[in-house]
């Protein structure tokens, strides 16, 4: 399912690394976050190579809803409440900035992206206190925000909260005009890194300082990433026939949209859940049915869904990866916000990866933690991945491969055991051993997706067992 974004934008090829090369910085990752911080440590002098697995920008970057904003959902009420106001006023402010970096970065390159200033807005159809305590939030963080009951959606709201100055842009063509002038190796997935030694499987790089800006760090130590997150998919659909105001909308109630217009299209996204808790699908029919009550008459051009890092305390991971390794860094974490998040980033590592004092690097440290804003998330993360692994040990199959209908997967009896079994719309059997090949949680089917997920730490495989995205660094095993 290809995202708008890729659907119109043109990407040129980039090389697989072949042999053993050396730079100052090896940047493990080719997307906005990765092609950011080598941009800026390119422009500081340094020798910076990217190691994409697959294409610049295929990854969240492309799937994305590329809204540059700081009005991160309901956050600064709760981040005031949990983890007092130093930490809710600098991430108000990191965020306010990288709004600003990229107007100016823009500006400077002469960037064609669509690069647009534009409100963004809160809303709800239901009750008002919870905006009403987010402006409070807001007063007191120094973000000017507004209430407001018409918004000029097409659809009636309670009220809504109006935060000025932020934007939207095209994703793709302002990664790829930023990756132009980069040394990038493209399908070279990084196998292992071992201090400055980053094998591939056709050669390795030699580097100074290591970058993880892969989404989700694929080596379980040190840092131990996938003990400290969990990741979530969501879907979005790019409808034609459809108009909205001025600005990028996000509802808060439970079955609320994101809503924003990218040239002739809207962009009308939702259905959230934890990656691996989709069994019954139908997210992608629920943003379509809906967009066409909303528009009647209009068409979708684009279907698609992504994937979101989500750390303990919902602030990013930015900065030195873990105690003991001075030279690697990492950026993961942005719980969905990962426009703002990777300008922060590219920022922050920017500094540290020379040796300077970041801005905002106390912020985002991968090495904080707080009780009173992680420990109710550590304990829900630690039951997933107990119930994951309990189903591997102990959970039956679901029933019998026959019974599967055509076009659909699920974890049923095959051949005297348990696999994961596809049947394709001609009838045709694909068979997958259900224990995801990075700690060996149970997979589930995604019908939207069509691929295996797994529940406790958000690695997927498409229906053949291949891997698409991580912290597994390997395919699913065949039946």
């Amino acid at each position: 399912m290809e995202s708008i974004w890729q659907k119109t934008s043109q990407a040129g090829s980039r090389p697989q690394l072949e042999g053993d090369i050396t730079a100052d910085v090896a940047v493990i990752g080719g997307g906005l976050a990765g092609v950011l911080t080598a941009h800026f440590l390119s422009e500081a002098g340094k020798d910076v190579v990217i190691l994409e697995a697959n294409r610049v920008g295929s990854g969240q970057t492309g799937r994305t809803t590329a809204k540059v904003t700081a009005q991160h959902g309901l956050c600064y009420a709760e981040m005031l409440r949990q983890q007092g106001e130093s930490t809710a006023r600098a991430y108000a402010a990191a965020n306010q900035q990288a709004v600003t970096l990229y107007r100016r970065l823009i500006d400077r390159l002469s960037i064609q992206c669509g690069f647009t200033e534009a409100p963004s807005w809160l809303y709800t159809c239901l009750e008002t206190a919870p905006l009403e305590e987010e402006l409070a939030a807001y007063e007191a963080l120094g973000l000017k925000g507004a209430l407001a009951r018409d918004t000029g959606l097409p659809f009636p709201v309670t009220a809504a909260l109006r935060l000025d100055g932020q934007a939207m842009f095209h994703p793709l063509k302002f990664l790829r005009r930023i990756a132009a002038p980069l040394r990038i190796y493209e399908h070279t997935r990084v196998l292992s890194v071992e201090g400055g030694v980053l094998a591939t499987a056709k050669g390795a790089v030699h580097a100074q300082k290591v970058v993880f800006a892969c989404h989700f760090p694929f080596l379980n130590h040190p840092g131990y990433y996938f003990m400290r997150m969990h990741q979530e998919r969501s879907y979005c659909i790019a409808v034609e026939g459809a108009a909205l105001p001025e600005g990028m909308f996000l509802g808060i109630d439970t079955d609320g949209l994101s809503l924003r217009p990218a040239g002739k299209y809207v962009l009308v996204g939702g259905g959230s859940h934890r990656t691996g808790e989709n069994r019954k699908g139908g997210q992608l029919d629920m943003l379509e049915s809906r967009a066409k009550r909303i528009w009647r008459g209009c068409s979708v051009a684009a279907r698609w869904s992504a994937q979101d890092c989500v750390s303990l305390d919902g602030i990013p991971y930015i900065g030195q990866f873990a105690a003991d390794t001075p030279d690697w860094f990492v950026a993961t974490g942005f719980r969905k916000w990962g426009m703002t998040g990777s300008m922060a980033a590219a920022r922050v590592l920017t500094a540290l990866v020379q040796g300077e004092p970041a801005e905002f690097g106390g912020l985002f440290t991968p090495q904080r933690f707080q009780p009173s804003a992680s420990a109710a998330q550590l304990f829900h993360d630690m039951a997933e991945s107990v119930r994951g692994l309990s189903r591997t040990a102990f959970g039956l199959p679901r029933g019998l491969t026959d019974a599967l209908p055509a076009g659909h997967g699920g974890i049923v009896s095959y051949e005297g055991g348990k696999a994961g079994v596809y049947k394709s719309p001609s009838g045709e059997i694909f068979v997958i051993d259900p224990r995801c090949p990075h700690l060996g949680c149970q997979l589930e089917w995604n019908p939207d997706t069509l691929s295996w997920e797994c529940p406790c730490h958000g690695s997927r495989f498409d229906f053949r067992g291949r891997l698409l995205d991580g912290p597994a660094q390997r395919d699913a095993e065949r039946g």
